[in-house]
């Protein structure tokens, strides 16, 4: 992932456009008249070896040696077969960036994409596409895209992965009156990816919401630290097309235990803040509310109309998505009952009456907006004689600076409703063609809001951790059977997998033979299980049929020992009839447990193509109880995290409903579903795993049938907690301390620290008094990306067992991995003893770990301790005139590309 050279595709000062005639149907033609008609200010020439003297009145050079200047940026129109040979010649000639427009469709050329990306790849420059439609920076009056029209300077910025819905987006835009900062479409994205723009508009635009169309996602880890990143900044939608097996095209791209991996989408764009729409018109009408709403406190909606049908939908949509009636204040309803028409009034939905004039809408927005309890107000609207449509549309625009609150608009019909639509479009006002449409894209902002507020919430510190010892155990467990050629594990060892990380099974034996069984069979209450282990049964998220026939391997109710061993002979007869070539294991040998009004959950980690691990969660039992109920969520899960994907889930709504005590049972599983979290990240051959069922009662939380699988190691689409970087280590006064990166449950922590750092410390560390962490601040501080940033803190545990920290060093990273910025903050009281250079060398050698070029920062000028330490680490300190502070600067690796030591010289490209 990288931002290298994007600022020559989105800001070039000159361009050159390769292969455009005037021709009809050429496609360089079509940039070359559209960079025209957009008025690009910088220089544009055209290449074509043809003897054209000029192309829509810009000169033509018969071939790319002869330009007079290296371009900026080139636009690759040539036929598909010439592309890589034109790629590969443009970056000899010192070109940093080429868009290629030309599709491979009809030419039937082999490894097309691959041969662009090799071209490219002998001098470094910069490939989008091919087959995408252009790009659009109306700002920079720039379209360099075969688009049929250009569009207006906005606040949102699309990107995209199809060039024909890009122009259907224009079109539609164009026709609303809706401007974009940038339109972009990646098309194959061969070296530019979509994780890469991302990053650049982030950084980079002064866009304030990015609106995604994703066909595929190339690198999940890439796009969730990219879009992570850029949620906490802007407001990011997504639309994904591909939501049905038949749809995505490829039938290999299974997730075991998802009858569609549609579910797992949602689960990714929610953990990374994103809103998702999905299809076109939520589409657009998500782009009329970016453009022309502010942002909403919260999901609380008041709604006027003149007739209660056409606002009753709107409450019907509204409460089916989460939002809320605004519950009006008690001096909003004494003014509402002076003017309401009948006695039988309702609050909210407000009721007008058919009666209604122009003046009563305006007077009830004016009114019901002033109201505090309100976020937002929707005026639905059918029309009457007293109101018609556009005229009453005209009365509210006309008083637009009186609403203090967020407007949406929603006239119904289609004749005499449509000029007024018109107008609103005119004003600035959102306005959609149905009440529901006008809820759903008010719930867009609300969702964002919340998904926001999640993100920001502190997770409660870990009340358990698992031991070093056990943790190996289970490492060594895993790489035995890998060794031994294995894809699974037994029954007895997924439970010991699952005991190494405190997550107990029922009481259980592994009778060998039937006779061992029927002795086992003594030490047990009550009536028994017996299950047969062997190869073809040891898979999770394998569902049979008919799972109590015996050929499934299971029978139940077994009363003595006798009956015990003649069921284990059953079973093993039947494995040898329908299996004979799975190995045996052993039997299962449980009491039956039922009772003690008890519930059957299902949990479990499985493995997404694109998105790695994902764990699982849900009412357990049968298949159809399963699939009805599956919740998903993307590790690493703190409490937090695990709680909002329990209660989810109905199995969670149930536990809350019918518990007596429902905190409790909630609390036993998140910790475990924390538990399982850490388990897939610390072992990443782990491909499946599942515990059906997981039975909850009054008592306790038991899993009772386990399976698990063996693959590849796994690629995390969030980077796990990285628990190999801790480390214990002495101080000089003798004191042990931890040094460890830094996670969620350390936002307490933090805060305590915080509290016992001095004004002036506080001051050296921000530059300015920040007296309080704010929950956002706790927010980024802790619940960090490991991709791109690391922090470390020393901790001291003291003689309760209770934690406190010592001292913070922490890292930011740019997206090219070139250039690391750094902070260190000790506690006052603490200074002296060797913890700043100790964390500090704890940075550096990380980052010469993971290849960062060079590590800076900045001091105040009276930080002398500070700068004594940057001296003492190698730091070559300067004076910044401009800034008034020290820059300190260390380098860690060196360059290995001309490209990289123009970075180190240049931090924009």
């Amino acid at each position: 992932m990288s931002t290298r050279f994007l600022k020559y595709f989105f800001e070039p000062e000159s361009l050159a456009v390769i292969g455009a005639s005037e021709k009809n149907f050429s496609l360089g033609g079509q940039v070359v008249a559209n960079l025209n008609d957009a008025d690009f200010p910088g220089k544009v020439w055209v290449v074509n070896p043809k003897k054209y003297a000029q192309v829509h009145g810009r000169e033509v050079y018969h071939s790319i040696q002869k330009l007079p200047e290296v371009p900026d940026l080139a636009v690759v129109c040539t036929p598909a077969a010439a592309a890589p040979g034109v790629v590969e010649e443009l970056g000899h000639f010192g070109v940093k960036a080429a868009l290629i427009l030309t599709s491979n469709q009809g030419h039937r050329q082999t490894n097309y994409k691959q041969k662009l990306l090799e071209a490219a790849q002998t001098s470094g420059i910069r490939v989008m596409g091919p087959e995408c439609m252009g790009i659009l920076v109306p700002g920079r009056k720039l379209n360099a895209s075969y688009a049929p029209q250009n569009i207006k300077a906005g606040k949102v910025a699309y990107i995209g992965q199809s060039g024909m819905l890009g122009n259907a987006i224009i079109d539609w835009a164009n026709g609303r009156g809706i401007g974009f900062s940038h339109l972009i479409t990646l098309g194959d994205s061969v070296d530019v990816r979509l994780a890469d723009v991302i990053d650049f508009i982030n950084r980079f635009s002064s866009a304030q919401a990015i609106l995604l169309h994703l066909e595929h996602i190339p690198d999940s880890r890439h796009f969730m630290t990219a879009v992570r990143e850029a949620s906490r900044n802007k407001l990011v939608l997504a639309i994904k097309s591909g939501r049905t097996p038949e749809a995505q095209g490829d039938p290999l791209l299974l997730t075991p235990g998802l009858p569609n991996r549609d579910p797992v989408y949602n689960a990714a764009f929610s953990r990374a803040g994103m809103v998702r729409v999905h299809n076109s018109e939520e589409l657009f009408d998500a782009l009329e509310t970016l453009t022309r709403m502010r942002p909403v406190r919260g999901d609380r909606l008041a709604i006027i109309s003149n007739g209660l049908g056409p606002s009753m939908l709107a409450v019907d949509r509204l409460i089916h998505q989460g939002g809320q009636l605004a519950p009006l204040s008690e001096a909003t309803r004494e003014k509402l009952r002076d003017w309401l028409p009948s006695d039988e009034y309702r609050i909210n939905p407000l009721d007008i009456g058919g009666g209604a004039t122009p003046q009563h809408f305006v007077d009830a927005i004016q009114l019901v907006s002033a109201d505090p309890n309100v976020d937002a107000v929707l005026v639905v609207h059918a029309p009457t004689r007293l109101a018609p449509s556009e005229t009453t549309a005209m009365a509210v625009i006309a008083n637009r600076k009186t609403y203090k609150r967020n407007l949406l608009t929603s006239w119904m019909g289609l004749d005499h409703a449509f000029p007024a639509r018109h107008e609103f479009n005119l004003a600035g006002i959102p306005t959609y063609l149905s009440p529901e449409k006008a809820v759903q894209a008010f719930m867009h902002l609300v969702n964002y809001q919340r998904n926001q507020r999640l993100l920001q919430e502190t997770p409660p510190s870990l009340a358990f951790e698992t031991a070093r010892d056990a943790r190996q155990r289970a490492k060594e467990l895993v790489s035995r059977v890998a060794e031994q050629g294995r894809d699974h594990l037994t029954h007895w060892e997924t439970r010991e997998l699952l005991q190494a990380y405190g997550i107990e099974l029922a009481k259980t034996f592994y009778p060998q033979t039937p006779e061992q069984a029927a002795e086992m069979a003594e030490l047990l209450p009550g009536s028994k299980a017996l299950k047969i282990n062997h190869a073809n049964n040891s898979f999770p998220f394998v569902y049979r049929k008919h799972p109590h026939k015996l050929s499934a391997g299971l029978l139940q109710d077994l009363e003595t020992p006798e009956d015990v061993e003649n069921g284990a002979r059953k079973l093993q007869a039947k494995r040898e009839e329908k299996f004979p070539d799975s190995p045996f294991y052993s039997f299962v040998l449980q009491s039956m447990q039922r009772g003690k009004h008890s519930m059957q959950l299902n949990l479990g980690v499985t493995r997404d193509p694109v998105f790695g691990p994902i764990i699982l969660f849900g009412i357990g039992g049968y298949k159809v109880n399963i699939l009805f109920d599956r919740q998903l969520a993307l590790p690493p899960l703190n409490m937090t995290l695990a709680k909002d994907l329990v209660t989810r889930s109905h199995a969670g709504r149930l536990i809350q409903e019918h518990s007596n005590h429902a905190d409790e049972d909630l609390d036993r599983i998140c910790q475990l579903l924390v538990k399982l979290s850490q388990l897939c990240s610390e072992l990443p051959l782990i491909k499946g795993l599942e515990i059906n069922p997981l039975l909850l009662n009054r008592e306790e939380l038991l899993a009772i049938d386990v399976q698990c699988d063996l693959g590849d190691p796994a690629y995390h689409a969030i980077m796990p907690y990285p628990e190999d970087l801790r480390k214990v280590v002495n101080l000089k006064d003798g004191r042990e301390v931890e040094v460890r990166p830094i996670r969620g449950e350390d936002a307490v922590a933090l805060l305590g620290f915080h509290s016992r750092l001095s004004e002036e410390s506080i001051r050296f560390r921000y530059f300015h008094n920040k007296a309080d962490l704010s929950k956002r601040d706790l927010s980024l501080l802790t619940q960090i990306n490991y991709d791109r940033q690391m922090a470390f803190i020393a901790e001291q545990t003291l003689e309760d067992g209770s934690k406190e920290i010592l001292g913070v060093s922490r890292v930011w990273t740019d997206p090219d991995n070139v250039r690391t910025e750094f902070s260190v903050i000790i506690r006052d009281d603490l200074q002296g003893l060797g913890l700043g250079s100790l964390l500090m060398n704890k940075l550096i050698s990380y980052s010469k770990s993971v290849g960062t070029l060079e590590m800076v920062g900045k001091i105040m000028v009276e930080n002398h301790p500070m700068r004594g330490l940057m001296k003492h680490l190698g730091f070559k300190c300067s004076y910044n005139l401009e800034e008034q502070v020290i820059d300190a600067v260390l380098p860690l690796n060196e360059p290995t590309s001309d490209w990289q030591r123009h970075r180190l010289q240049n931090p924009v490209f």
